[in-house]
């Protein structure tokens, strides 16, 4: 009987430390949309576009956890005329319990057409991501299947006024009835 209770209390110990690995990347902590804010949606749409990676194609390791964890060079256009200023969410659709966020940022202004590897532009904000920290945070995802990243851009009529560290949810709460445009660009990363 000392052996069964043993071996069932091995196997709870085995599956909490499952699910804490699970969850250090991804599993729906601080800055998770999982069951938050609905994303905005927009009428028009805006392009975005990487010159380190195309839609649907592998994020370069350099822009990831697993290299020098700096964000993608994105460039934009087509953003609406009547923009007051864009606002970038990057989200991990495939973490253990619901979308997970790396990246969030507004403030940028819409007439930037790109940005460069690692850069925020001057003017604008950052919040929590999914990590618990401000800025960017790349694809970490645990071993196994490829994790898909899409990296959102909306345009929104009017200055969004949010704090720095403001949440995922802050920023889509904003944005709802804001934004004017949105374009998608995603990319893959496994390990």
């Amino acid at each position: 009987m000392r052996r069964t209770s043993c071996r069932k209390a091995g196997a709870l110990v085995a599956a909490a430390l499952l699910i804490g690995l699970a969850a250090g990347c991804g599993g729906g902590g601080r800055g998770s949309s999982a069951a938050g804010a609905p994303t905005p949606h927009a009428s028009k749409r805006i392009t975005v576009s990487s010159p380190a990676f195309v839609d649907g194609g592998t994020i370069p390791r350099r822009y990831t956890c697993d290299g020098e964890d700096v964000s993608p060079p994105l460039e934009v256009s087509g953003v609406p005329a009547d923009a007051a200023e864009l606002a970038v969410l990057v989200e991990d659709l495939d973490a253990p319990r619901g979308a997970f966020v790396h990246w969030l940022m507004w403030g940028v202004d819409p007439h930037e057409t790109a940005l460069g590897v690692g850069e925020v532009p001057k003017g604008a904000a950052q919040g929590r991501n999914g990590f618990g920290k401000r800025g960017y945070g790349g694809p970490c995802p645990p071993k196994g299947k490829p994790h898909r990243y899409v990296f959102s851009v909306f345009a929104a009529d009017r200055e969004l006024s949010l704090s720095q560290g403001a949440s995922v949810d802050d920023l889509k709460r904003a944005l709802a009835g804001h934004a004017t445009g949105v374009g998608t660009l995603t990319g893959r990363y496994g390990r």
